[in-house]
């Protein structure tokens, strides 16, 4: 009997992903476990896999679809199998928690149903669907505007084209998705659907903005010692090379996370979760950092950062940042954290205020290190000083919780030696 290909749960908070490509066309022949298509989740871009052995019968929806969790996508069997022109959707199912198994595929009921209300008509000809390398953003903006992907050069890793590469490409007038102009006048708008990364950053930040009571804490930390110690850090192992060939390098927020993390282990109230009937304080210390992406950010998780060294800390920072950029972090990888680091620094943000992550309780917020006059022992020098700000969630973490918090991280930042003993 033919099996349905399920919309699956492929993230602990997905409750809809958008079908990017099919990777098995129909005729193909399919085994337990071969890649189906890849979808985008709320988080980044996964593989649905086959439950069940057979022959790619039929696409229910084209690339493209966004589809709730539970609904059917396709349908496998047997060669030659008769189905119906669709197969009857699957009941909804609820998100799978992190690293549980994916729901098992239900078997088809074959009757005569119209195509389902979900699909969407597939992008017109002119839109290249092929395997131009190409990030779920810039396959979206160019199937909205007709614009063919195998004449846009990219700037991503490894050739990829990403959004910034289709800026000044031009639309093709038919498949513009912008405001309908008189002839020969530009369009006064674009209009760019959400992606689902983007979709789960609205809703978290009403979570986090309405409901959580926060209040911030600003302190200013002098940054000459912790400069001074990475400069010397990397110019005493220079000859390192990581596995890809290029200079293992420590970077400011290695340092800061290094430091966060062994301050949260001095102060476990603000290592802690709200949990609406209970305070959740975590006994491990997993510190999760903002990463900019190219339609958002997300923040993979550096677990058990207390017990890392720099250099096991700055290794796997560049790792987790390098794949959170290509949409490929897995769910555990970016979910469980127990504080949160968010840097602007490299961005010249002298100073912001950081949206506190639920059910994290804390945020800290990072601005760039920067030279200044300041007063020392009565004279005015110039000193690298850096701004931090802690947000807080009043419910888990008091005004000298945090206080206390903020001055055991300057202790160590100002005295980077701290961090090695």
């Amino acid at each position: 009997m033919a099996t349905n290909v399920l919309m699956e749960a492929l993230s602990p908070t997905m409750e809809e992903g958008r079908l990017v490509e099919w990777k098995k066309r129909e005729g193909d022949t399919v085994a337990t476990g071969d890649v189906l298509a890849e979808v985008e989740t709320d988080k980044a871009v996964m593989d649905l896999v086959a439950r069940a052995p057979g022959v790619m019968l039929k696409h229910l929806v084209p690339a493209g679809t966004t589809l709730a969790v539970g609904k059917v996508v396709g349908v496998i069997g047997k060669a030659g199998e008769e189905i119906s022109a669709a197969a009857v959707p699957a009941p909804a199912s609820t998100p799978a928690a992190a690293g549980a198994a994916a729901p098992k595929a239900a078997p088809v009921t074959p009757v005569a149903v119209a195509q389902p209300a979900a699909a969407v008509p597939a992008p017109a000809a002119a839109v290249t669907t092929g395997r131009v390398k190409a990030s779920p953003l810039a396959k979206k903006i160019a199937a909205d505007r007709g614009v063919d992907l195998a004449r846009v050069q990219g700037s991503g890793p490894e050739g990829r084209v990403v959004a910034r590469d289709l800026e000044q490409v031009a639309a093709a007038p038919a498949l513009a998705t912008a405001s309908r102009p008189v002839a020969g006048e530009a369009a006064s708008f674009t209009d760019v659907p959400l992606s689902q990364l983007r979709k789960t950053i609205a809703k978290r930040l009403a979570q986090s903005i309405g409901p959580v009571p926060t209040f911030y804490l600003t302190s200013e930390i002098d940054m000459e010692r912790v400069w001074e110690a990475r400069e010397a850090l990397n110019a005493g192992s220079a000859a390192d090379r990581s596995e890809a060939g290029k200079a293992s390098k420590i970077s400011i927020n290695d340092i800061i996370i290094k430091a966060v993390a062994a301050a949260l282990r001095q102060h476990p109230a603000c290592n802690a979760w709200w949990q609406d009937d209970r305070i959740r304080y975590w006994n491990d210390v997993h510190v999760s950092m903002a990463v900019a992406i190219e339609d958002g950010l997300i923040t993979p998780v550096i677990r058990h950062a207390d017990q890392k060294s720099l250099r096991q800390i700055s290794a796997e920072s560049r790792e987790l940042a390098g794949r959170a950029r290509e949409r490929r972090l897995a769910p555990e990888e970016y979910t469980g954290g127990t504080f949160s680091v968010s840097n602007l620094g490299m961005f010249e943000i002298d100073q912001f205020t950081a949206v506190i992550n639920p059910p994290e309780a804390g945020i800290l917020a990072v601005g760039g290190t920067v030279q200044k006059p300041v007063v020392q022992d009565g004279q005015v020098v110039v000193r690298r000083r850096m701004r931090v700000t802690l947000s807080c969630d009043h419910r888990v973490i008091d005004g000298a919780t945090g206080a206390a918090f903020l001055k055991t991280l300057k202790l160590m930042l100002e005295n980077p030696l701290a961090l090695v003993w």
